[in-house]
């Protein structure tokens, strides 16, 4: 398993390799997003905020994505699947899913500056998927989940 630091950094691989990623991730509908971010920036409060909207659980601080033709497909490793960190509170348990196609990308080291902002993607192991950066505005977990179940009016 190829291991990236840096999300942006992972480059085009063969079919079917896998790659850890410094990210959470849930899924929605059968469609996850990855959260991306340095620590202490938010991935695990992200991710319990879209829980709590419904969303699942996929992978918590890392998640192993693996390119399966046109699809980027995400899971947790074995020692941290079900398992998710609440800041103050402790390690949580949650029913986990897992081989989820990634459909969006949120990166939570860039803080996003435009009332509308243009559309930016990001390329994972030769794929391209959209990216957003992080708002700093209550709504952000709905509009993540939002822009995951629904897409975005370009």
């Amino acid at each position: 398993m190829a291991q990236a630091d840096d999300l942006f950094s992972v480059a085009p691989t063969n079919a079917d390799e896998e790659s850890l990623l410094h990210a959470s991730c849930v899924s929605d509908g059968g469609r996850a997003v990855l959260i991306c971010g340095a620590s202490g920036r938010g991935k695990s409060g992200l991710a319990l905020q879209l829980m709590a909207y419904g969303a699942q659980l996929v992978a918590d601080d890392q998640t192993i994505v693996r390119q399966t033709g046109a699809q980027l497909l995400a899971s947790a490793p074995d020692t941290t699947s079900g398992l998710i960190e609440a800041r103050g509170v402790g390690i949580l348990r949650a029913v986990p899913v897992k081989n989820v196609p990634v459909h969006l990308v949120v990166d939570l080291d860039q803080v996003e500056d435009q009332r509308l902002p243009h559309p930016k993607d990001v390329h994972i192991m030769g794929l391209v998927l959209p990216v957003i950066y992080k708002v700093d505005a209550p709504y952000f977990a709905a509009a993540v989940l939002q822009f995951l179940r629904h897409g975005r009016n370009a």
